[in-house]
């Protein structure tokens, strides 16, 4: 999928997306909650890029985390 969240170029050689290789590792929890941190606490800093999609990206970490890792509807 290739949008502003979630842009191709996030896509290793064999289209495969690097969260998965690192949730493949077991590595996968500390990740998209360390991402989702980043996200928060850039909002209004990086240039060009509005603060709607910054926040996407920080739910977009939390919902993965919260669909993987815990039982919370």
């Amino acid at each position: 999928m290739s949008d502003k969240v979630h842009p191709d170029h996030y896509k290793l050689n064999n289209n495969l997306e690097v969260i998965d290789f690192i949730e493949a590792l077991g590595l996968g929890a500390g990740f998209k909650l360390g991402n989702a941190i980043k996200y928060i606490a850039r909002v209004g800093k990086k240039n060009g890029e509005n603060e709607a999609t910054t926040i996407d990206k920080a739910i977009w970490y939390l919902n993965r985390f919260k669909n993987k890792y815990t039982n919370i509807d």
